[in-house]
């Protein structure tokens, strides 16, 4: 289905027909990938005396509980409060959730064994678009990126000139196909969120990152239009499905 519809004054030309879905799903098997030293998720079903809440088993109904870090297991989106001392909901950054959106597939630089995402880069990758919303892909993109235990293995992050000039540039929603905009092991730093969000200057309250996305190589670079859904949770991170639609 084509519609027309008018996002910040600009007539956008949708395909809501097909949409992309460039999310990670919650499991509990051990295909479901996981970052920052922690096992799986769990999902288990209820149980009493004399009941288990699993209809396969002989129960009423499923009624299950769910064990899970949304930082960790999976695509999240988080907002300010997740490095500031006062708590700050990613619920409170989230004020709408259509945005134009562009996708740009980076192939990470070696510097000092890191691979990192540079200001270059980004500008090269961009170069004179300023969307609301970035998705990040990094290269290689192997289909492993779904299932991938990614503790210790020293991902991809955005130096922080880079995360500086996408505060610059006004780009209010980051999406990445790794765990963390910043390096797996900075002892604390966060030199990419902190800039990104601009912490130490004017505070961008609205602006989220959203980590843990995979995007298949057969999408291609360019314009979108990303619909952010962000499960209703009152904390600095949630779980999140952001979904993209082809702009015509």
């Amino acid at each position: 289905m084509r519609a027309t519809i008018l996002h910040k004054g600009e007539q956008l030309i949708v395909d809501f027909s097909a949409p992309i879905d460039i999310s990670l799903p919650l499991t509990a098997e051990v295909t479901n990938p996981t970052a920052w030293y922690l096992k799986g998720p769990e999902i288990v079903p209820v149980k009493g005396d004399n009941f288990v809440a699993e209809v396969a088993k002989g129960g009423f109904v499923n009624f299950r509980t769910i064990t899970f870090n949304p930082h960790a297991h999976g695509t999240h989106t988080e907002g300010i409060g997740h490095i500031t001392a006062a708590f700050n909901s990613v619920q409170d950054a989230i004020r709408t959730y259509y945005f134009k959106a562009e996708l740009i597939t980076i192939q990470p630089k070696i510097s000092k064994g890191d691979m990192i995402i540079t200001k270059d880069h980004i500008i090269d990758a961009l170069k004179d678009a300023t969307p609301e919303a970035l998705v990040i892909r990094t290269r290689p993109n192997h289909k492993e990126k779904q299932h991938k235990q990614w503790s210790h293995t020293n991902w991809p992050y955005l130096t922080q000139e880079a995360a500086q000039y996408l505060c610059k540039v006004d780009v209010q929603h980051l999406l990445i196909d790794t765990p963390s905009v910043d390096k797996e092991k900075d002892q604390g730093a966060l030199l990419a969120h902190k800039a990104f969000w601009d912490i130490d200057n004017l505070p961008r309250m609205t602006a989220t990152i959203t980590e843990f996305v995979y995007i298949a190589n057969t999408i291609e670079d360019g314009d979108y239009l990303l619909n952010l859904q962000v499960a209703n949770m009152v904390n600095d991170a949630a779980p999140s499905r952001p979904i993209l639609y082809t702009l015509l």
